[in-house]
């Protein structure tokens, strides 16, 4: 960052780019151990993250991944961000002009089907027991906001309740597809739109 005189005689912090990477060294610095990031809680689960194991994976400094990417809290809420976006966007597409209960059985079943495809989704269902959860997904903001995608308006004990109901049915799957889907067409999705304010 370059610091310049703005308005009023104040500092602003400006991005600088880098003339050999061509962009802010801060932001690629960010990228790169996102990406490290990703990679380490993919192979060795969030148990295994520190910080102090990411640098010596990238070759850096504890104080260059806090620099430039945060804490290990702020680290893990940005990877689950980035999942979490990409399973809003799917569910925006499948329940464009759909409401209510109809709304909530596509957007589980689409949250669902896209949980298990995805390799990261595997890995932070297998972090998650009954018995020990640490928060760090069941009360992500992002997968809140992710629930209250699937109902279409914000309440947050009914995004609690959806989020208990797919993360059971994620980890505890039915063998036959259709089974589940009546399963939340029957009972998961209207539990969920019954008591909605």
């Amino acid at each position: 960052m370059l610091s310049v005189c703005g308005p009023e005689g104040r500092l602003i912090a400006v991005a600088q780019k880098d003339w050999v990477l061509g962009a802010d060294r801060s932001a690629e610095a960010r990228d790169r151990i996102m990406s490290a990031a990703s990679e380490f809680v993919s192979r060795n689960g969030f148990e295994a993250f520190t910080v102090n194991a990411l640098a010596a994976q990238v070759n850096c400094s504890p104080a260059t991944i806090y620099r430039h990417a945060g804490g290990k809290a702020a680290i893990l809420e940005r990877l689950i961000s980035s999942f979490s976006q990409r399973i809003i966007g799917s569910i925006r597409q499948a329940v464009a002009g759909i409401e209510g209960t109809e709304r909530v059985e596509t957007a589980v079943v689409v949250a669902l089907d896209f949980m298990r495809a995805e390799p990261f989704g595997k890995l932070i269902m297998g972090d998650i027991h009954p018995d020990h959860d640490t928060g760090t997904v069941t009360a992500s903001p992002f997968v809140v906001k992710m629930a209250e995608e699937m109902i279409g308006r914000s309440d947050p004990l009914a995004a609690q309740w959806l989020i208990r109901i797919t993360f059971a049915l994620w980890y505890w799957p039915v063998k036959d597809k259709q089974t589940e889907y009546e399963m939340v067409k029957r009972f998961a999705a209207p539990s969920v739109t019954l008591g909605l304010r």
